[in-house]
């Protein structure tokens, strides 16, 4: 039972301190910057406010209802896995991924269920208001999910002599993203990395239940 709890409160302070913080940080951008707005932090370092109906780093690929239920289908599947987990004693490591990875879809989903609702359209001549008088922009399920983090680490052309691109610009890394998009990926490579081994346990934890 003790390291069930351990474990439990090990979950738990990672949801709520990366949800947190992903939420603080979207809102802050929301009410402070106009829609594609960029702040300079370094050459290979911005705060570029956008936002997009679709999936992680901006991808837009299905339509925006459908993707937000799936989104609250994965996190109830997620947040299952993980309480068996946290239950069965897994590596504490192991829990502390598929938290990260749980957290990171919740803060998106937030912002798919309720941002439309709660703020009004952030555009180039207009800051978004929160609880506006008028309404927000959009009905529930249909918000947009706030992107800030942009590392365009190498922004240069092709060597002109290179065939197809020779010319082209070029961007590494061109996709902007926000604190829940980087908590998935971290979860999801840490998994990948140092767990891959853990995967069969898992298994079993879950197929038991």
């Amino acid at each position: 039972m003790n390291k069930f709890l351990t474990k439990g409160r090990i979950a738990l302070l990672i949801i709520f301190s990366v949800l947190i913080i992903d939420q603080v940080i979207k809102i802050w951008i929301k009410t402070h910057m106009y829609w594609h707005e960029s702040i300079r932090i370094t050459d290979w370092f911005y705060i570029y406010f956008t936002e997009n109906i679709g999936m992680a780093f901006g991808m837009e690929i299905f339509d925006k209802l459908f993707l937000t239920l799936f989104r609250i289908v994965a996190v109830a599947l997620i947040g299952w896995c993980l309480y068996k987990f946290v239950k069965h004693g897994m590596k504490t490591g192991f829990i502390v991924c598929v938290s990260l990875i749980l957290t990171g879809a919740l803060g998106n989903i937030i912002d798919s269920v309720f941002y439309g609702v709660l703020f009004d359209d952030s555009t180039h001549s207009q800051i978004a208001s929160f609880m506006p008088e008028g309404g927000g922009y959009a009905p529930f399920f249909y918000g947009k999910v706030v992107d800030m983090f942009y590392f365009p680490i190498i922004d240069t052309n092709w060597p002109e002599w290179m065939p197809f691109v020779g010319g082209e610009h070029f961007i590494f890394f061109s996709p902007i993203f926000n604190f829940a998009d980087a908590a998935i990926s971290c979860g999801v490579i840490a998994v990948f990395l140092f767990y891959s081994k853990y995967w069969n346990e898992a298994y079993h934890v879950i197929s038991k239940s």
